[in-house]
């Protein structure tokens, strides 16, 4: 028996995960490439490999390729925060204005809309909010903050307007808090959910009661003692030829370059270091971010986390254990499309695994990026996948998931639960 059976996995299922990604995604011309890593029972079981990492030039897709993550930078930076509050640094239900005192006056939007002139301020009326906003707010979404690419409101309009979370913002994290404190909320904390820049402030939270840039904390405190060599907020001139270029669908089928590998603003250190989606890493180096998680905080001698702690990225954070769906503001964004999922630190959790209508395991916890990018952890199950690829607005990405998921446990032959 080979150590993918002794894992309680088949090895013939896991070739047809790989055939059927391939078939439907990749020679269909909606992926340029992909790799698929599947983690169980302590051994690495699975690697799968098709298409390229670059189109223009030909390069068939490699182990070692460095991806954009985007919002899977997320529940590394709630990973932050906690080894912060482990410390005694920080709590979940402190307020946010303890540490951000410009935000002690945030109001909730009632009229009004964004001046044209960015120095200028925003022209708006605001109503008290109900509570503070609170740390927990910002580990949920549930804060009142927004993305400006949400093209719903005029709070989201004032964001693009100032450019927030723009990587390239002079200032940095600091310049986006007080861009932050001139605009309202969009809804008082904790009464709904939207997807938001909340994870870059826990960023700034980091860097603030570290003492040090978020990139440092990252790099000294997670990044080497984990050996994630390949994972930062930009790729340096020797791992440029390991860098992936990244698409978009063109009109009419197929792809079209997004942002070129060699000619990307990924090549040098930007001005804001997003914890909410800033990062760049290979799926090795992600896996042993997975892996510290699946061994409850602790991988091969460096221990960041308490397994404890690690529980309660099993556990749903929001109010009264409501799930996203429930509490989602009208046409905002998730990662996650389906019923049957709430919110723990950083990343979505199953709640209800009957309600996703899809194979899995109440407690498991997992997001995705924007380009396509995924990623879950089962701690039940002692299982981990990581899945990469470079695609943005792909119109599959949430098919992707779905296929992939279920494909995955389908190549379980041993369950525990």
């Amino acid at each position: 028996m080979g150590k993918t059976e002794k894992a309680g996995l088949s090895t013939a299922r896991l070739a047809r995960l790989d055939e059927v990604m391939k078939t439907r995604y990749v020679d269909s011309g909606q992926l340029p490439g992909l790799i698929t890593q599947v983690f169980r029972r302590g051994e690495l079981v699975h690697t799968g490999m098709s298409g390229h990492m670059d189109l223009e030039r030909g390069k068939p897709m490699a182990e070692d390729a460095i991806f954009r993550i985007y919002s899977m930078s997320k529940p590394i930076t709630a990973v932050a925060l906690m080894m912060l509050m482990e410390e005694g640094a920080i709590g979940l239900d402190d307020p946010v204005a303890r540490y951000i005192p410009s935000w002690k006056k945030l109001g909730v939007y009632a009229s009004g809309i964004p001046t044209l002139i960015s120095s200028q301020p925003p022209g708006f009326m605001t109503t008290p909010v109900e509570r503070p906003m609170k740390v927990v707010d910002l580990v949920t979404h549930t804060s009142g903050l927004t993305y400006g690419f949400m093209m719903r409101t005029s709070v989201d309009a004032a964001y693009r307007r100032l450019k927030i979370n723009d990587f390239q913002t002079p200032g940095g994290l600091t310049e986006m808090m007080e861009q932050l404190s001139t605009l309202p909320l969009e809804f008082s904390p904790g009464t709904a959910w939207n997807y938001s820049v909340s994870i870059d402030v826990m960023g700034y939270l980091v860097e603030k009661l570290s003492g040090q840039s978020f990139g440092s904390f990252l790099e000294e405190r997670l990044f080497k003692p984990l050996k994630m060599a390949d994972t930062g907020f930009f790729v340096p001139p020797e791992k440029l030829a390991r860098f992936t270029s990244c698409y978009q669908p063109a009109q009419g089928g197929g792809l079209k370059l997004q942002d070129d590998a060699l000619a990307s603003t990924y090549d040098h250190p930007p001005p804001l270091e997003s914890g909410g989606g800033g990062l760049v890493s290979t799926t090795h180096d992600y896996m042993r971010f997975c892996r510290m998680m699946l061994n409850g905080g602790e991988l091969e001698g460096a221990r960041i986390l308490s397994p404890k702690t690690v529980e309660l990225f099993s556990r749903n954070f929001l109010p009264d254990d409501r799930e996203v769906m429930e509490m989602s503001t009208p046409g905002s964004f998730s990662e996650s499309s389906y019923a049957g999922v709430g919110f723990s630190i950083g990343c979505g959790v199953n709640v209800d695994v009957a309600r996703t209508r899809l194979p899995g395991t109440e407690g498991e916890y997992f997001w995705g990026g924007a380009a396509s990018t995924a990623f879950w952890i089962d701690p039940l199950e002692e299982l981990a996948v990581v899945f990469m690829t470079q695609v943005i607005g792909a119109d599959a990405r949430l098919t992707l998931r779905r296929d992939l998921r279920t494909l995955v446990y389908s190549a379980m032959t041993e369950s525990y639960g």
